[in-house]
């Protein structure tokens, strides 16, 4: 139970990432608010966590494109629990292969919006509340950010802008005793990652492919990705700020 009390904030919480996330806070007592745009799946993630009973959970519908959404569902969720001790800024998406030529710059601009600007407002609107509880915030970044990928120039952007606000707010926070970090996840058994599989001819094949990019053999799991999320909220992790961790599972060794 070691986030037993304590309220975090998951954008993007209803699935993938996010949903590892919940279950793993909320089984440590925590007292979550899923933040996310799938009503059905978010609803249904609540209802599961309560029933467990270890934590709370409460769903609150937000599209973190959009500013005033978040901004709303963020003073709910400190409303509902009556505090805010970690900000999840994990909502997010990879749009599909495309070369620079093709990217239009309208959907370069969304991209941001998604990726970006919404990590950097959750920031910004959670800081208040972070303030009086010395909270942690904690960017889902990717490794993509510092190794690149091919046909994603954009993604990869996004994930690199985290990384650099990760570092320049931890800095800035720092002295008022609050902690940013951010996680850099590989490959992820997700559904974003089975749905990428499903548009290609043979999609076992191609999971398996990714699967082998690890030395372990096999892409991580949500909650595996969670618990890094829960070491670096609590005081296990009292001395770091700034930092990518990287959980890519060994992918990028043996060049």
């Amino acid at each position: 139970m070691r986030f037993q009390g304590r309220a975090v904030v998951v954008t993007g919480g209803s699935k993938g990432i996010g949903e590892g996330c919940a279950r793993v806070f909320c089984r440590e007592g925590g007292l979550v608010a899923i933040l996310a745009r799938g009503r059905e799946a978010g609803e249904a993630l609540e209802a599961e966590l309560n029933a467990a009973g270890s934590g709370r959970a409460v769903y609150v519908p937000c599209d973190v494109a959009d500013c005033r959404q978040l901004k709303s569902a963020i003073e709910l969720a400190s409303a509902e629990f009556g505090r805010i001790d970690c900000l999840i800024n994990n909502a997010g998406w990879h749009p599909p292969a495309t070369t620079i030529d093709d990217t239009r710059l309208e959907d370069l601009e969304s991209l941001i919006r998604m990726n970006f600007i919404s990590t950097f407002a959750g920031c910004q609107y959670a800081l208040p509340h972070l303030r009086k509880t010395k909270g942690t915030i904690i960017n889902m970044s990717s490794m993509v950010a510092i190794l690149g990928q091919e046909h994603s120039t954009a993604y990869c952007a996004t994930k690199g802008a985290q990384l650099s606000l990760t570092k320049s707010l931890a800095v800035e926070l720092g002295r008022e005793g609050i902690r940013v970090n951010a996680i850099l996840p590989g490959n992820v058994d997700t559904p974003l990652m089975r749905d990428w599989a499903a548009t290609l001819p043979d999609p076992a094949s191609a999971l398996a492919r990714v699967a082998s990019l690890q030395v372990f053999g096999r892409m991580a799991t949500s909650e595996e990705i969670g618990k890094i999320a829960l070491f670096l909220a609590t005081d296990d992790s009292s001395f770091l700020t700034g930092q990518a961790i990287e959980a890519e599972g060994g992918a990028s060794l043996d060049y």
